[in-house]
């Protein structure tokens, strides 16, 4: 590994290119490590682009946006793998068109913001997904992924390519990419998959690196070492100078929101060859990540707690979603992010930024839930809650009950919901920053509301989401602003003007001067505080159409409780009034009441509550009339036209009645699994009933190409036993109902909220029938990290920091269903349950 001398200069002569120490620590030109994170962002290219120009937008508007959050954002680092298919020839001569146009304009917007850059020129993709590829003139669509490694025409063509890609001067800037002092490194290419021998996987890397260095350039290069990792020779003999990294830690593709603590699989990024020099010489960044397929915002923080502890120095996100088409999702359906459609995961995001920024690299918190506190961050499960606390500063992804040490020292806010220091109903992001001492900046998103299946198949004709500009009450409790403070919108078209009640002023989406009573404001719209001006504000208009009901009903209540029924009704002014009207002869309606935003609740008393179903309509009242849901139709159930019969539905259930915790014929689609064509869902020969049903030879494989020792499944069963939850207590066994055509050992793991796990294992036999456990023999059991994550080298098992001597029933949620260490492997599972 080979120390970087920079010939990279400005004009006064001093070095502009970040170097690579003998310990892998990359360093800026003044010698402070570099500290990144950011994501990755498409727009100049594939279907972002072609998704802009169908909707006929002003793409470098678009990304001026887009760039704007960036900065609120907090994030400095840029990463993308280029669409080398659309902006070169078959032999790899570079083509200047609209793509590379937009690209070279997108990077110096971001360089306005003094974000960094990560490039990787090659992706190897045509330009499709999730669309039919077009016909590009690119050597990628010539030979494809896998002859790009191996066809000496399609190396000599990438060779060609990466020399003139890192020739070419930005219009924008006047300065070439291996110059720009805001490119901190090149990664040669996108996740290549090697698979001939040592000396051919060298040969060809050291003749991408040795093009590029051709160029002049200094800067890092870097090479994709988590792929193909029995290669890492290979990779660390071709003269890189680190090595690149993904984290897909829930997996990818689930097709619908993962449910359960996700937190053990983030516990540990452990790369399996950190003992190897090459790896111990060279920087190591990560290009993408993501919790896949997870809408929550507790996660983030703990992957880059994580990344930071593995030596991570620089991390981007994959992807964060154009504004202009992150209603459909379209792009990449298992990822979303983005501020005003996602202000939650996006205020994670700009935590995780903090964390790269505050937290030593190689710094060790332990294992979970020990280090679920580190330095001044907390991440909850429990409250779907990330935060950050320092002395100035006070991040927050949900609503909190902290308490800042000393709220007189706070000169930046930025959060969601309730806390010590602002109490807001709406559902946007807002940021508060001091300006000076009396005066504060405040900028409120509108509210985003999640209308549908963020992860499922998604079409341009499908909106999942909608924007929605309200007006609502915020409280802002900081000394330094005390009571009766002033107001001013500054943004274009905000013409509030005006002074709190106490404490508490009506806000609507846009940025504001707030200031002391009777403090003399001197700053302006045009005025910068930091990389923004103070006047800028961008979101999307109100895309609500029409008043949205969000609800699902409770799925199981025991008969004579009390049934609590809460729902969101989403509409640009306030309903007349939201009732519920039970499906049967002669009912009364119960008034739901509004207890906050959108949020509406009643509680149907106990003595409405008989054992059978109870099924019901949600009404709701506007100035157009009464609708009625689920169906969605004007009109009330009591007309006498009224034809629709959907309703919500509760199971309600005697006090004795067994607990269901999985049902194969329920929960087989949202089971975290391997996939395996050896795994498959049955009819049982009773109607109605399905069986889970597994019959392998051999178990799969591992990343290593070794077979697996365990193979595992998991239910995840939180949201099914809704009001039941409080009965757990009461239960005493663990029932499994099932059979297996030869004798096999299946062990059964119930999981806490905690992390903790605790089973124990059971015989199948060829007689389909119940198989019994007594809960008090469980025992401590080993966690599968499921889904399984991506890269498939990551830990199989989660380390607990503290093992867990007694099962609480109460906290459980979810089901781990596990076989092993047998030759052949066969079960079929119709349910678990508890009985008394």
């Amino acid at each position: 590994m080979l120390v970087h001398t920079s010939q990279g200069q400005n004009s006064t002569g001093s070095r502009t290119d970040v170097t690579v120490d003998a310990n892998g620590i990359m360093h800026w030109p003044d010698q402070t490590e570099v500290q990144g994170f950011g994501v990755n962002y498409t727009v100049p290219f594939a279907h972002a682009y072609r998704t802009a120009m169908r909707q006929g937008v002003d793409i470098k508007a678009e990304i001026d946006k887009d760039v704007y959050h960036f900065a609120r954002l907090g994030f400095d680092a840029y990463r993308v793998h280029v669409w080398d298919t659309e902006i070169c020839d078959s032999l790899g001569n570079l083509i200047e068109n609209e793509h590379l146009e937009l690209f070279d304009y997108m990077l110096m917007k971001m360089k306005e913001r003094n974000m960094k850059f990560l490039i990787t020129p090659i992706a190897f993709w045509d330009n499709g997904w999730p669309e039919p590829a077009e016909k590009t003139p690119g050597f990628a669509n010539k030979y494809g992924k896998e002859d790009c490694l191996t066809n000496p025409d399609a190396i000599e063509a990438q060779a060609n390519y990466l020399y003139q890609f890192l020739n070419h001067v930005n219009p924008y800037t006047g300065v070439a990419y291996k110059d720009d002092p805001d490119i901190v490194a090149f990664e040669v290419s996108n996740e290549p998959h090697h698979d001939e021998s040592i000396e051919k996987v060298t040969a060809f890397v050291s003749k991408m690196v040795q093009a590029m260095k051709k160029t002049g350039c200094q800067k890092p290069i870097f090479y994709n070492v988590s792929h193909s990792i029995h290669l890492e020779d290979a990779y660390y003999a071709a003269g890189i100078d680190g090595g690149t990294f993904q984290w897909y830690p829930t997996g990818l593709g689930s097709g619908e929101e993962i449910g359960g603590n996700l937190l053990p699989n983030v516990d540990n990024y452990d790369i399996p060859f950190k003992a190897h020099e090459g790896f111990k010489k060279g920087a190591k960044v990560v290009y993408e990540f993501d919790a896949a397929d997870v809408g929550r915002s507790y996660i983030y923080p703990a992957m880059a707690r994580s990344f930071r502890t593995a030596g991570i120095q620089w991390a981007t996100h994959f992807a964060y979603d154009p504004t202009y088409m992150a209603a459909n999702n379209t792009e990449y359906d298992t990822h979303y992010m983005n501020l005003v459609y996602a202000p939650q995961k996006a205020l994670s995001l700009k935590i995780c930024s903090e964390v790269f920024h505050q937290v030593p690299v190689y710094a060790d918190y332990g294992a979970y839930p020990a280090n679920a506190s580190f330095e001044a961050f907390r991440v909850s499960y429990e409250e779907d809650l990330a935060e950050m606390v320092t002395e100035d500063k006070f991040y927050y992804t949900n609503h909190t009950s902290t308490l800042p040490s000393n709220t007189k020292k706070l000169k930046e806010i930025a959060g969601f919901g309730n806390s010590a220091v602002v109490q807001y109903e709406g559902r946007g992001a807002y940021f508060l920053d001091q300006l000076e001492k009396g005066v504060w900046r405040l900028e409120v998103m509108p509210d985003a509301v999640w209308i549908d299946n963020l992860f499922g198949t998604n079409s341009p004709d499908k909106k999942l989401a909608d924007i929605v500009w309200n007006t609502w009450p915020m409280t802002v409790q900081l000394p330094d602003l005390g009571k009766d403070f002033s107001i001013q919108g500054i943004n274009t078209g905000n013409a509030v003007s005006g002074k709190a009640e106490g404490q508490t002023v009506a806000v609507s989406p846009g940025t504001y001067l707030i200031s002391r009573k009777g403090k003399a404001v001197k700053w302006s719209a045009a005025d910068t505080y930091k990389n923004i001006r103070l006047g800028e504000y961008t979101a999307p208009a109100t895309t609500l159409e029409e008043t949205v009901v969000l609800h699902s009903a409770t799925q199981e209540v025991t008969a004579g409780t009390a049934l609590e029924i809460e729902a969101e009704v989403v509409s640009a002014s306030a309903p007349a009034s939201v009732k519920i009207l039970p499906n049967t002869w002669g009912a009364k309606t119960y008034d739901m009441q509004r207890t906050a935003g959108y949020s509406y609740a009643v509680t149907v008393p106990a003595e409405a509550v008989k054992a059978g179903y109870f099924s019901y309509y949600l009404l709701v009242e506007t100035e157009e009339g009464t609708k009625t849901y689920p169906a969605g139709v004007m009109g009330a159930p009591k007309d006498w036209d009224f034809y629709q019969e959907a309703t919500y539905t509760t199971r309600v259930v005697g006090e004795d009645s067994d607990l269901y915790l999985f049902d194969a014929a329920r929960d087989f689609e949202e089971l975290n699994w391997v996939w395996s064509s050896d795994v498959a869902l049955l009819p049982s020969a009773e109607p109605a009933k399905s069986t889970l049903t597994l019959d392998m030879e051999q178990l799969p494989t591992n990343e290593d190409k070794s077979l697996m020792t365990d193979y595992s499944v998991r239910s995840y069963f939180g949201d099914v036993i809704g009001a039941r939850a409080a009965a757990l207590a009461g239960y005493t066994k663990l029932v499994l109902r099932g059979s297996s055509q030869r004798d096999t050992p299946v062990t059964v793991t119930l999981i806490g909220e905690d992390g903790s796990s605790f089973g124990a294992t059971v015989t199948l036999g060829a007689e389909a029938k119940d198989y019994r456990l007594a809960l008090a023999d469980l025992k401590p059991t080993q966690l599968v990290t499921l889904p399984r994550p991506y890269p498939g080298f990551l830990p199989y098992y989660f380390e607990r920091s503290a093992v867990v001597e007694q099962l609480d029933i109460s906290r459980v949620e979810s089901i781990q269903i596990s076989i092993g260490g047998q030759e052949t492997y066969q079960y079929s599972i119709e349910s678990i349950r508890l009985t008394k």
